[in-house]
């Protein structure tokens, strides 16, 4: 988890590191396109997967048969294939009618959008695989080759001057590399198989309800971007933008968890350790709101010196109450994600599909709202789905356990969460140095704090030390 870890802060810390090279070196309109541009791939490679990349993590981690474990990954692996070529021959077919509603007019960027996604879904499944043969630090190293050689390549080109279409070829670029890396990889880890496809059936009736829970999951993500850019252009893109990154920083930590989990969880379950299962979840759950409610608050109360620094006074000036709408979205969204493992292990993919698209049906208030209010609309709006989900998730979970909330040790991190809130109230950080040193005295206080109210127990740290052994 520790690697993972690791892993995931550096991937999340890349995002950041781009926002200060594109928002100054490129124009907020350009800038814009950019979010349009990651935007839409995100959106169409989450369809065009059709849901196998987790599948092939739910059926092959317990697989110990090489043919079996062919026969599953090939016939994921083809069915992908053909679907993303469908869809990138879609997208290139209405490319006039995209390019005009999301990116300017430039035609060239939908036509690299069009041969991203015949590459994409491929590698979220490629990746995949590793994480269900439980080679985390294989996945890693991908995970980090994957966002280093894309981050290298958007700074030289951003840095060049050569224009946002060659910034969004060297992403492309970058897609390629990684597929052919990982894919060599595979073949020399499992060889080739003309599959049967004798099981496709199973896996696509765990796979397809997915689709709709991976699409309803970014509308309410991301669909805010598109309404911002069609109703009030690319510019308020921008202004939007960097703070709902900063927001979902919080999600660094939930990430490792996530990819565990769905690692250690079935190995147990199948094996009917129904009392290990809950007592990953609850832990995880508490190791991660430990750190995410502190998190809320520094970056609530910093998100305007914060974004000075890495963005321009004007996007800073637009964009920083955005970030605290945002940050307690995704606060909640990491937890509900910990605790529906339950329901993935039960194969109800049905129910978390119903829950975010009753989520999404919320999300399009923006539409109505975003035209009145501007942007802050869009940030209150995705705070209203994040939390109408979080509230019929875990009404739902509670079916299978009712306590994983330790409230206790909830109430505690608040306290001490204010308590580091009246620092950051009063002082008034200006530079990389004061914000860094505040964030810093921020943290050690808040530690002190948790320590001397006695939130977590020697139980639990032996636990925790033994998950690390585990894996």
């Amino acid at each position: 988890m520790g690697l993972l870890g690791i892993t995931n802060f550096l991937v999340a810390l890349s995002t950041i590191f781009l926002i200060p090279i594109l928002t100054k070196n490129f124009s907020s309109s350009d800038y814009g396109i950019w979010v349009q541009f990651l935007t839409t791939f995100y959106l169409i490679s989450s369809i065009a997967g059709l849901g196998l990349p987790y599948t092939i993590v739910r059926f092959i981690s317990n697989e110990k048969d090489t043919k079996n474990i062919q026969e599953g990954f090939y016939s994921m692996a083809i069915f992908v294939l053909i679907f993303s070529f469908f869809i990138s021959m879609l997208i290139l077919i209405f490319s006039n009618f995209i390019a005009a509603n999301l990116f300017n007019g430039n035609i060239n960027i939908v036509k690299v959008i069009s041969l991203a996604i015949f590459i994409s879904p491929v590698n979220s499944l490629l990746l995949n695989i590793f994480v269900a043969f439980g080679q985390m630090k294989r996945y890693s190293i991908l995970m980090l080759i994957q966002t280093y050689l894309a981050l290298f390549l958007i700074t030289y080109l951003a840095i060049s001057g050569r224009g946002i279409l060659l910034v969004v070829m060297g992403f492309l670029l970058t897609q390629i590399i990684l597929f052919l890396i990982m894919a060599a990889i595979v073949y020399n880890e499992i060889g080739f198989k003309i599959p049967k496809f004798n099981k496709i059936n199973e896996y696509l009736k765990f796979a397809l309800p997915i689709i709709p829970n991976n699409l309803s999951t970014w509308i309410v993500e991301s669909s805010d971007r598109y309404v911002i850019g069609i109703i009030l252009g690319t510019t308020y893109v921008a202004y939007y933008a960097p703070g709902y990154t900063l927001g979902m920083a919080i999600l660094l930590f939930f990430t490792p968890l996530s990819v565990l989990l769905s690692s250690i969880l079935p190995k147990h379950y199948e094996n009917g350790e129904m009392e290990e299962v809950m007592l990953f979840i609850n832990y995880s759950l508490k190791y991660f709101l430990l750190i995410a409610i502190p998190s809320l608050f520094i970056l609530s109360f910093l998100s305007k010196p914060i974004l000075m620094i890495l963005t321009t006074p004007e996007i800073a000036l637009n964009g920083f109450l955005v970030t605290p709408f945002v940050a307690l979205s995704s606060l909640l969204f990491g937890a509900l994600g910990i605790i529906m493992n339950l329901i993935i292990l039960e194969k109800k993919t049905k129910i978390i599909g119903s829950i975010w698209t009753i989520a999404a049906l919320i999300s399009l208030l923006t539409i109505i709202l975003v035209p009145i209010f501007g942007i802050l609309a869009a940030a209150a709006v995705t705070l209203l789905s994040y939390s109408t989900a979080f509230i019929i998730g875990t009404n739902y979970c509670r079916k299978f356990f009712n306590d994983y909330f330790d409230y206790t040790f909830i109430i505690k991190s608040i306290i001490a969460s204010i308590v580091v809130s009246l620092i950051l109230f009063i002082s008034n950080p200006k530079g990389v140095i004061s914000v860094l040193i505040l964030i810093g005295v921020s943290i050690l206080v808040y530690l002190l704090l948790i320590l001397i109210m006695k939130c977590i127990d020697r139980k639990e740290i032996d636990f925790f030390k033994s998950m690390l052994k585990f894996n």
